[in-house]
């Protein structure tokens, strides 16, 4: 881990008292952090300049992942809604939530390709867990990746082999797309598909993360994979080995690149968001 993390670089706690952090995502423009308290239905920013943390907006109808589309504006997975949103001047707008006449489960990971598609993940967790959603039902009988096309308003299955598809993020030149599969909560399975004008093929484990599962993570410039686990940020190569790991004594869901920078690592874990800085960069923060 010395050629990953910085000289004399500690993780640092930079705010706690939630329940269940989710989704966090780097807003340049501001210089901070947006993540989900899920359980506390409540969305968060935490300022890096300043150090404090300011509820963004309450009563979101449990909001889970977000990123950036290519102009800066904020997608976010909604439980509640059971949908892919867009926030305008800071309200939510739907992008899409069915497939045909099906409602979608609930939206749960997103990542934006450099065409500008949309891919996320829609396991059925915010209609089959407590505290997350509302009670539904599957409507289209599976659990998948799907791609959106906001220039058309097509939205197409992408991936349909999973069980429980959760984290998504692109290789660094948009070639392979790693999905983790969260059915086993125990043992964590993160799945690679090679992708090609827009279909995602050839599917095929990439690796298993021990304790606890691959919820949420991101790819650096390097191709490495920096993925939640159990108790710790894990560190993979770009051909599926445990590089290092980040001890940190919560439980893990999910991280995201940012600072100055781009070389702080914010970790959300289950009451708190953590920070390290690194020697590297998210692959999709210089994209963006």
């Amino acid at each position: 881990m010395d050629e990953l993390i910085a000289p004399g670089a500690e993780l640092e706690q930079v705010w706690t008292g939630g329940s269940w952090g989710e989704g966090p995502v780097w807003l340049p423009e501001t210089q901070s952090v947006r993540w989900s308290e899920i359980h506390g239905n409540t969305i968060y920013e935490y300022d890096s300049r300043s150090g404090r943390t300011h509820v963004h907006r309450a009563n979101v109808e449990f909001t889970n992942g977000r990123t950036l589309d290519r102009a800066g504006r904020v997608l976010q997975c909604s439980h509640g809604r059971r949908a892919v949103e867009m926030e305008i001047d800071g309200e939510p707008t739907t992008l899409v939530d069915h497939w045909g006449e099906h409602r979608l489960n609930s939206p749960n990971d997103i990542v934006v390709a450099s065409d500008g598609a949309i891919w996320f993940t829609d396991p059925p967790y915010g209609i089959t867990e407590p505290d997350e959603g509302h009670p539904g039902t599957m409507e289209y009988g599976g659990c998948w990746v799907f791609r959106y096309r906001p220039d058309s308003g097509v939205l197409e299955p992408a991936i349909t082999d999973l069980q429980r598809p959760n984290g998504l993020a692109f290789s660094p030149d948009e070639s392979l797309l790693y999905v983790s599969d969260t059915v086993d909560t125990a043992r964590g399975l993160i799945r690679v598909y090679d992708v090609s004008d827009g279909t995602a093929s050839n599917g095929r484990d990439f690796a298993t993360v021990l304790p606890g599962c691959s919820d949420g993570f991101r790819v650096d410039v390097a191709g490495r994979i920096w993925t939640s686990s159990l108790d710790a940020v894990q560190v993979l190569s770009p051909g599926g080995r445990l590089l290092g790991r980040i001890p940190v004594p919560e439980k893990v869901s999910n991280v995201c690149f940012g600072g100055p920078d781009g070389t702080d690592l914010y970790i959300t874990a289950s009451t708190s968001l953590y920070r390290i800085r690194t020697l590297t960069t998210g692959a999709t923060w210089v994209r963006s």
